[in-house]
């Protein structure tokens, strides 16, 4: 049985996403998801790419055939350490925080969340797997199927997409009159959970974690579900297809949004300090080989 945590979260000022402590980034605010267009910066002009493929190929029927290839659960065989062991090779190309292996910013969003909520460790684990489904790049998913933010697909793209003035002209679901209104394919207030979102890592993991019978709480596995979900949760883009507990979902991933976005830092955590704990966490709630 899939425990239901029943605390509810302190709602979120905005403003603290904004005023973060000092200690969780060593630079400024202002810096943090800086998507500004510059050909001149390799960085920047690698993460303007990943997008520009994701919002071109990423369709209603690009999306299903990837729940058709990765829904099987036939790619993998492996623990949770060991698949995580694999991001130690992975940077992720849509990042423009970051360019140290996936598996330290891993550490540093779960050991964030621990400072915060101790009593929580379901959220401590939660932090270190949330990008666990990146995986999907070792298995010959391009990276535009795999990272970065998530969007709703077959119905209007909305405004506050990352390079949405330039980046989905040649999408053909703009052009088809079943996806490319304000509701598209779905009818209002049809819930989060009735969506279809762009196919990448947190989509993935949601469905390898309820597959294997995780006992993560349902908080978690929405968590997981929705962090990449920028234009939901924090511009608040697609509010006439919630429905009332998608609002909680949303304070959840909302404070888990400051784990995970600013601590992005060069400071690397002792992971085999930290390992121990971890691996304690892992066996309580999503133990042994796991199908992937």
């Amino acid at each position: 049985m899939r425990l239901i945590v029943k605390e509810h979260p302190k709602v979120i000022d905005p403003s603290e996403l904004l005023r973060p402590e000092p200690d969780f980034a060593q630079k400024n605010i202002s810096k943090f998801r800086d998507y500004t267009i510059d050909e001149n910066d390799p960085l920047k002009e690698q993460v303007r790419y990943t997008y520009r493929l994701m919002h071109k190929n990423q369709t209603v029927d690009f999306v299903k055939k990837c729940h058709e290839n990765w829904l099987k659960f036939d790619h993998a065989n492996m623990t949770v350490r060991e698949a995580l062991e694999k991001l130690n090779d992975l940077v992720d190309e849509s990042d423009p925080d970051n360019d140290l292996p996936n598996i330290i910013h891993a550490f540093q969003t779960a050991e964030r969340a621990r400072v915060e909520f101790p009593e929580y460790d379901w959220l401590h684990l939660t932090g270190l797997i949330h990008d666990l489904g990146k995986i999907m790049a070792f298995y010959g998913e391009p990276q535009w199927a795999v990272v970065g933010d998530t969007f709703v697909v077959g119905c209007k793209w909305t405004d506050n997409i990352v390079y949405r003035d330039e980046s989905f002209n040649e999408n053909p679901d703009g052009y088809n009159p079943k996806y490319n209104t304000k509701y598209g394919m779905y009818s209002p207030n049809i819930g989060l959970e009735n969506i279809m979102m762009s196919w990448g890592h947190d989509e993935y993991m949601y469905r390898v974690l309820k597959h294997n019978n995780s006992t993560l709480p349902e908080q978690a596995l929405n968590i997981i579900r929705y962090h990449s979900f920028y234009p939901w949760h924090t511009s608040n883009d697609y509010e006439h297809l919630m429905i009332p507990e998608d609002n909680e979902t949303k304070q959840w991933v909302l404070r888990f949004n400051r784990y995970d976005l600013y601590t992005k830092s060069s400071i690397i955590p002792d992971l085999d300090a930290l390992w121990p704990y971890y691996q304690s966490l892992i066996d309580k709630y999503i133990p042994g080989i796991i199908e992937w």
